[in-house]
């Protein structure tokens, strides 16, 4: 499928969002200087509650 046959105005939000969060991690390893922790990366990602691994 060509370029020119792509409907523009058809998005996947989720893959979109999820884009978006992949980003945001990434932003914030690029700047550590180290392995981010997990509440790190809880905020990073927007979360106000820590995981639990």
């Amino acid at each position: 499928m060509g370029h020119d046959e792509l409907d523009l105005r058809v998005h996947d939000r989720d893959a979109l969002d999820e884009i978006a969060l992949y980003a945001e991690v990434l932003s914030a390893v690029a700047i550590s200087e180290r392995p981010l922790t997990l509440a790190e990366l809880d905020n990073a990602l927007g979360l106000s509650a820590p995981a639990t691994c």
